[in-house]
């Protein structure tokens, strides 16, 4: 098994905890940074992972906004000082014996996917760990996704019973629904339960279009009509997938003894705790950790 984390759901969780600001030696604020920290330490500590890494976003303008400008364009700007904790947490990782990676076009999410296809491929079994629901769609048989701060571990199944849809249908069905956090339209008049029974009905994008002669006769509401909604709306729809699907084939040179976890570098952490101003707790979770087998 593989955990992968997704870590700007949990940097901006620590970040928003209500943590007081922990300033570090220049008078930049670290809350964000122990907050993370501490969760990856109680991660690791809780199931010893083999092979663990962490995805950041680092792209200012990934390749959807290439393809559709509007993507992501209504989000608030990043709070004052976050990008700076991210880069400690990256940091961070690296002394910790954790693989960490980013990319100047593609999203941690796509980082996340080709990892995951990687270690499959290979018969290694992959944990996402995020709060974010786009990842779900990565899930296949003996996967787990798992909110770590919050829920429990969800397996293939209880992923299509928590969404309304299975796993290798969720893009296409972000597709027809939107997402409003993205900025992603998805097909007007077309909601999640409209989007999970067509889902069920149909394999794909590729088949419900192949058979919208069968729409009419679905159990949902204005069944008559939503034929020709979509047929009118066939290109938005796949516009919206291509920004909904997690690409899992992205360049990345890895092999994957280099996502093994290392013993932390503990002469190295304390420099950095130092630095951040932390005190006793991560540095004892830390001592822990080197204790860990690898």
């Amino acid at each position: 098994m593989i955990y992968l984390v997704d870590a700007s759901v949990y940097v901006f969780r620590a970040h928003y905890s209500g943590l007081p600001d922990m300033p570090d030696a220049d008078g930049n604020p670290g809350h964000a940074v122990f907050g993370f920290a501490r969760l990856l330490g109680d991660l690791i500590e809780q199931v010893r992972p083999r092979h663990i890494a962490v995805a950041f976003d680092q792209a200012v303008a990934s390749f959807r906004s290439a393809l559709y400008p509007a993507y992501k364009a209504h989000r608030e700007p990043a709070p004052a000082g976050i990008g700076l904790q991210f880069a400690r947490c990256f940091e961070f990782c690296a002394l910790a014996g954790i693989a960490a990676f980013g990319s100047e076009r593609y999203e941690a999410d796509d980082i996340i996917g080709t990892l995951a296809q990687r270690m499959r491929e290979r018969g290694v079994r992959t944990t996402v760990v995020t709060r974010d629901k786009d990842l779900a769609q990565l899930i296949r048989e003996g996967d787990i996704y798992w909110d770590y701060t919050g829920r429990e571990p969800l397996g293939y199944e209880a992923v299509a019973r928590r969404f309304g849809v299975a796993p290798e249908r969720f893009a296409d069905y972000l597709a027809l629904t939107g997402d409003a956090v993205d900025n992603i339209p998805g097909v007007p008049g077309v909601g999640p339960k409209t989007a999970a029974v067509l889902m069920r009905e149909f394999d794909s994008l590729e088949a419900l279009f192949a058979g919208l002669g069968r729409v009419s006769a679905l159990p949902v509401r204005g069944a008559a009509a939503l034929a020709a909604r979509l047929s009118a709306h066939r290109e938005a729809a796949y516009l919206a997938r291509s920004l909904t699907r997690i690409a899992c084939d992205m360049p990345l040179g890895i092999e994957p003894e280099a996502l093994e976890r290392r013993a932390p570098q503990l002469p190295a952490l304390e420099v950095f705790f130092d630095r951040q101003g932390f005190g006793p707790l991560l540095r004892r979770q830390a001592q822990r950790l080197a204790q860990l087998p690898c």
